[in-house]
Formats: structure tokens, C-alpha cells, sequence
């Protein structure tokens, strides 16, 4: 594995891969989007992209084009090219997720002012840009992830809805505005459930062949359910401890510290975690297992995304402040490139 060349100077809080490849987009909590280009083992930074506000998500659209929001409650498009920024919408609190559908050519931003807003990317007829619509939740949102045909949301109060993709397109595109406002739209999820998990949820991802999600919480647990509403579906969703590391006094009992970030593996379907304690996992979640851990990286795991022909697994470290200490220490604010074998994330197969 490698380093990123110029790294950000404050907590990392999103990394992604481009679909198609092998570029980097990093945010931060230093007010910029980061662009960096991976060949050869090396990275070299190719822009910088700065904001008013600390950056929470950041999330790539077509080509030469990306997505970021945070704590200016503003939803940008970026001209990777140009450095050119718009913004598509105004949330009244900050704006904590991403997520933009190529099949659906839409951007959904989650804020904490407890409300979805659905961006079409592609307008059609004759405005360049199309006004978004607005999706109220009933509590504040952690996470979310897209399928092509599904978005779940990760919510306080350990709740969870799953939207039918399609549906929230079709309506989002007939919702009149009545002025140049949001407005406001009417439509009940596909599936309400409450989490898996008692503490809060702190990362979702989606499978990506369509057929579930994992998610993560404060608590050291990974929880693994399908969408199929059937059952004998519902019979195979479990969950499992994680990220706990014996105390140091001997006491026998263990340090519990939050799952930060999830990320599927996009061709062998299998997951990779990361924890406060600095450790990265892959799971084979068919066959509840680990493949492997890698070794402990020099703080907390921020983030986590595989390149799109996952060969590569980018991880971001930052102090989570889980020791209770204050100030952070050389080089804990980093991103690092894992190159993976052949077979390194594939499943196991069964016992």
C-alpha cells in the first residue's frame, strides 16, 4: 500500500473512487474537495476544490463532474475541469450524505434539518437546471446508500426507510413548484423497518447486487439484512460484534469503539469495515465470516471505497478522538491506497 501525496489538514470525512477509474475524490472537514489521480503506485493531487464550510460528503456524478455538501447546508455541483461550483439546493441544516443514481440520473443530499432532496441531474425540456423537490423524514438522518433500484436511509431513533428508486424519480419529476422554492413531495417508503441494531447507526452500504445492506453502529456491531420482505428473507438477517479490542488494564473486558465506515466490494460482493480502533476488516457476509484484518492503522478509520474493478481500496484515517485525547498527532490525517490480490477479497465459501 501507499500514501496519498498531499493529503487535507483537517478530518477526513468521505473518500470515493471514480466508476471508471482510478481517480480519487477526498473531503474534508478544511472547507475543500480534494482530486487526486492515482497511476503507478503513485498519487498525484490535481485540484482542490474549496468551500465555505467544512465538507461532510462528496460523491462523483458523470464524467468531469462531482457532487459535495456539508455544514454551509448547500448541495454543489462541481466542473471538475473548471472548478466551477453551483449550487442546486439550500438545506437549513447541514447537509451530512450523498448519493447520485446514473440509472436515474439523480442526486439525493440527506441534512439534518430531517428532509431528502432529489435532484434531477438530466433535466428534461428546456431549463438547464431542474428546481428539486423535498422528502420530509420522520427523524434525522445518518447515512444513506442507493442501489439501481432502491435508496435506504439510515435515521436517529434507530428507524429506517427503503424508497423504491423508480417511484421516487417518476414523482419527484411530476411535483409541481409553485414558486421557485422547493417543493414539497408526497411519498411513502417502500419499507419501514427499525435497525438491527440498538445504538445508533453510524454507516449503511448497500449490496451491490441489489439484494440487501449492511449497516454499522457506535457499538462495535455489523448488521447484514436483505430487502426481500418475504419471511424466509427476513429469517437470514443477523448481526455480529466488531472493532472491540481487549482493555489494557487485563481486566478481560473489551474497548467497544464505532463502526465508521462501510463499503461493498463491487465484483466478489463481499464488505470491508472500518472501526475507531484502527483496524480495517473484509466480511464474506453469505457465509458470516472474515477473510482477513489488516494491520492498525495510526488512527481511527474515517472512510472507505473500492475502485470500480476493486483492485484498489482507498482507507482514510483521522483522529476520532475515541482515547478522549485532545490535538492530533503526526500523520494520523491521511489517506492510503491498498492494492489487493487476485482472490483477497473474494468469499470464503461456506465452513
Amino acid at each position: 500500500q501507499f500514501e496519498l501525496v498531499d493529503p487535507p489538514s483537517d478530518i477526513i470525512s468521505a473518500v470515493e473512487f471514480a466508476p471508471n477509474s482510478l481517480q480519487l475524490l477526498v473531503a474534508s472537514w478544511d472547507k475543500s474537495v480534494y482530486l487526486h489521480k492515482i497511476s503507478n503506485r503513485v498519487s498525484t493531487l490535481l485540484q482542490r476544490y474549496e468551500h465555505r464550510a467544512p465538507v461532510l460528503d462528496v460523491c462523483w456524478g458523470e464524467e468531469e463532474e462531482a457532487y459535495s455538501a456539508g455544514l454551509d447546508f448547500d448541495v454543489r455541483r462541481i466542473d471538475l475541469q473548471t472548478g466551477d461550483q453551483t449550487v442546486l439546493s439550500s438545506h437549513e441544516a447541514g447537509v451530512k450524505s450523498l448519493a447520485y443514481s446514473k440509472v436515474h440520473n439523480i442526486l439525493i443530499s440527506a441534512a439534518w434539518d430531517s428532509t431528502l432532496h432529489v435532484h434531477h441531474t438530466k433535466p428534461t425540456g428546456e431549463e438547464e437546471t431542474s428546481l428539486p423537490t423535498q422528502l420530509k423524514l420522520p427523524q434525522k438522518p445518518f447515512s444513506i446508500s442507493l442501489t439501481p433500484t432502491k435508496l435506504v436511509v439510515a435515521m436517529a431513533s434507530r428507524a429506517l426507510h427503503i424508497y423504491d428508486l423508480k417511484s421516487l424519480t417518476l414523482i419527484s419529476t411530476q411535483t409541481p413548484s409553485a414558486s421557485r422554492d422547493v417543493a414539497e413531495l408526497l411519498l411513502e417508503p417502500w419499507q419501514r423497518r427499525e435497525s438491527s441494531l440498538k445504538f445508533m447507526t453510524r454507516a449503511i452500504a448497500c449490496m451491490p447486487n441489489d439484494m440487501g445492506y449492511a449497516s454499522s453502529s457506535i457499538e462495535g456491531r455489523v448488521a447484514v439484512e436483505w430487502f426481500d420482505p418475504s419471511s424466509e428473507s427476513q429469517a437470514r438477517k443477523y448481526a455480529f460484534k466488531c472493532h472491540r479490542q481487549p482493555a489494557s488494564d487485563g481486566s478481560g473486558t473489551d474497548i467497544v469503539y464505532p463502526v465508521n465506515a462501510l463499503a461493498f466490494h463491487p465484483v466478489h460482493g463481499t464488505f470491508a469495515s472500518g472501526g475507531g480502533d484502527g483496524f480495517v476488516s473484509l466480511w464474506d457476509g453469505v457465509t458470516k465470516r472474515r477473510i482477513r484484518q489488516y494491520q492498525r492503522y495510526a488512527a481511527s478509520i474515517a472512510a472507505l471505497s473500492f475502485s470500480g474493478d476493486g483492485k484498489w481500496l482507498a482507507v482514510a484515517i483521522s483522529p476520532g478522538f475515541e482515547d478522549g485525547r485532545e490535538g492530533q498527532a503526526e500523520g494520523t490525517i491521511s489517506v492510503f491506497i491498498r492494492e489487493l490480490g487476485e482472490n483477497e477479497a473474494k468469499g470464503k465459501g461456506p465452513k
